[in-house]
């Protein structure tokens, strides 16, 4: 009995110890180098690749899925900002040529005015023109300066192209211009006659702008006195005469003279600088005396 009980001690000792051995060789073998798998470690990594591409894949899909949405809407809210900033160019870019071509208009009345600064060391102020009223008793317009900006009655008021009225009334912040095309001179009540002469004959040219013909767009100028040079083309500009028109304001050119009736007098059509339409700025002179 002793026996058998050392004999089967003596098993499950080598038992164990072959076991033991197996296991040290099979964890040599997996740890060692090799250039291929076992068919163990295959059929365990087959499997469970197996297993993982059957959860994966519908898996992947659905988040996929989800990521397509996300991304649909993120493109959506960046559509409707890129819409924004188109929209915003639009405007803006309008608002640019708006001010470029108001800047240019600026440039261009600047210019005009140093020019004539220089001749005729005159003060002026840029107005923008609120409103115009065109009809043929009370052509008049309304431009965004008055009695605050130091504007009167009587003071000239130019464009780029040549005169084109007087101020009549004046408010705080408004002035209204009576414009050249109210002269009648056959109306006590239209636009006062403007002294006139010729560039280059200022000493020996001399009339009165005192009519417009809106029928013909033209100016008349009258009184000439006998033996004046004036001729067609010449460019008529006010002679400062009288003090309500400053000296040297471009009028128009002329077309055609004609000698009076009796021979004393002649008359001359001038064609207005100014075309009296299309306004957007208008220019105040201010001479010392008027804007004190």
């Amino acid at each position: 009995m002793l026996k058998l009980f050392k004999l089967f001690n003596n098993k499950r000792l080598f038992i164990l110890l072959i076991t033991l051995v197996m296991f040290i060789v099979v964890m040599g073998f997996s740890l060692g180098t090799r250039k291929s798998l076992s068919w163990p470690e295959n059929f365990v990594r087959d499997t469970t690749g197996f297993v993982q591409g059957i959860f994966y894949k519908p898996a992947g899909y659905v988040a996929g899925f989800f990521e397509d949405i996300a991304n649909l809407h993120k493109l959506a809210e960046e559509n409707e900002q890129l819409k924004i900033v188109v929209a915003q160019y639009t405007r803006e870019k309008a608002q640019y040529n708006f001010i470029q071509s108001e800047n240019e208009r600026l440039m261009k009345d600047l210019k005009f005015t140093e020019s004539q600064k220089e001749k005729y060391n005159y003060d002026y102020r840029i107005a923008h023109v609120e409103s115009i009223n065109t009809e043929p008793n009370n052509s008049t317009l309304v431009i965004d300066i008055g009695s605050k900006d130091g504007v009167r009655p009587n003071m000239a008021v130019i464009s780029t192209e040549g005169l084109v009225g007087v101020i009549s009334q004046v408010s705080n912040f408004t002035s209204t211009v009576k414009l050249m095309t109210m002269m009648n001179a056959n109306d006590p009540n239209s636009q006062s006659a403007i002294a006139a002469t010729a560039i280059g004959k200022e000493n020996a040219t001399f009339g009165m702008i005192e009519s417009y013909d809106p029928k013909t767009n033209k100016l008349t100028m009258n009184k000439i006195p006998p033996g004046d040079p004036i001729q067609p083309k010449d460019q008529i500009v006010s002679s400062g005469i009288g003090g309500l028109y400053p000296r040297g304001l471009t009028i128009g050119t002329v077309d055609s003279v004609k000698v009076g009736e009796f021979g004393l007098t002649s008359s001359a059509v001038i064609t207005p600088a100014a075309d009296f339409q299309d306004w957007k700025e208008l220019i105040v002179v201010y001479t010392q005396e008027r804007a004190e």
